[in-house]
């Protein structure tokens, strides 16, 4: 063996130990790494190889809080929506969905209701007793006025009931400040929407007493003044309309056989929100039908795409997504697309 073959011998040897010391500290290093994450980068073994490959394993923790049921009360609880926490149960089981809540009305709730709407029917009276008293006793005049009035005010009150019906199937959850109950009730209703018809009258109601209550209508009169009794009787009516939306929105849920003969009656002349009307809204994405005094507004409010219209503007300001995008995507891309139409 002359002088340049072991040379080259040496030379081979050494680069090979260097070569497989090198690979060995970086499988070291690579199983060093945290237990939850494995990584094995390819180009760090061959240089010449440009793609990586990268697998992530999640830990037993990790695992459990991705996968874990949320409650009404958790940011981003949507009905309808995959892990919402909420499912449909099978057969007519009434669900109550607020922790504590019952479908039985407790003596405060009787006692609110029942001085809100004694309270209500007090405004009423007193705005037609100015009303009257402007018009110097004449009696006809003061009649269809105030009729007048009231109409108008059961056509608003259907439209505030929809945006108001839109704005908690959409937006808040369980812990929203003053809304949170009214939020949490309407989202858990699409779960279980029988269960309504099981709350007994004051106990359906009284959540809505809180913003169309006494202070709301008071607070509308005392800044009308006694001058203005047409505006006193328009919001006394308005409020006591919307407090009465949630046992409309209760009928429309029973079947015929149910419902007195007399609320049937008021049903078909379209004075309150009918079952097959009411039914098209709890078609998943729940995008729409959304007005329960009466349904009068739902058709215009639909087909002219003003729901959709409003969560782009609210998208716009806050990037808060409306929990019918979050529910069927497509409808999300039609809206900012432009395409507000059913």
């Amino acid at each position: 063996m002359n002088f340049f073959t072991a040379a080259s011998l040496i030379a081979v040897s050494a680069l090979s130990g260097s070569e497989a010391f090198s690979i060995s500290s970086r499988t070291v290093q690579t199983a060093s790494i945290a237990p939850s994450r494995t990584s094995l980068n390819s180009a760090s073994l061959y240089p010449e190889d440009t793609v990586t490959f990268q697998e992530e394993i999640k830990t037993p923790q990790e695992i459990e809080e991705s996968t874990s049921a949320k409650s009404y009360l958790d940011d981003g609880f949507v009905f309808g929506l995959e892990g919402s926490g909420l499912e449909r149960p099978r057969g007519k089981v009434a669900q109550v969905v607020v922790e504590g809540d019952t479908l039985a009305s407790e003596p405060w709730q009787q006692a609110l209701v029942a001085s809100t709407l004694a309270s209500h029917l007090a405004f009423c009276a007193t705005a037609i007793s100015h009303l009257n008293a402007m018009n110097s006793g004449n009696a006809f005049l003061t009649g269809a006025e105030a009729i007048a009035t009231i109409l108008s005010s059961w056509v608003i009150a259907d439209f505030g009931s929809g945006v108001l019906h839109w704005s908690v199937d959409n937006y808040g959850n369980g812990n929203t400040p003053v809304m949170g109950g009214i939020i949490a009730a309407f989202q858990g209703h699409h779960s279980a929407p029988w269960t309504i018809t099981e709350r007994e009258f004051c106990n359906n109601v009284s959540k809505l007493c809180i913003p169309f209550g006494i202070p709301t209508v008071a607070a509308i009169t005392l800044l009308a003044g006694p001058q203005h009794p047409l505006v006193s009787l328009f919001f006394a009516i308005f409020c006591a309309l919307e407090i009465g939306s949630q046992e409309f929105h209760k009928w429309s849920h029973m079947t015929p056989k149910q419902l007195n003969p007399l609320i049937l009656g008021v049903q078909k002349l379209g004075l309150t929100i009918g079952r097959i009307p009411h039914a098209m809204h709890h078609i998943a994405p729940y995008d729409g039908n959304y007005c329960i005094v009466s349904g009068f507004c739902n058709e215009k409010l639909d087909s002219s795409g003003f729901f959709r219209k409003l969560e782009r503007v609210v998208y716009s300001l806050n990037g808060i997504e409306a929990n019918a995008w979050k529910i069927d995507p497509k409808l999300k891309e039609k809206t900012l697309a432009g395409d507000y139409s059913p």
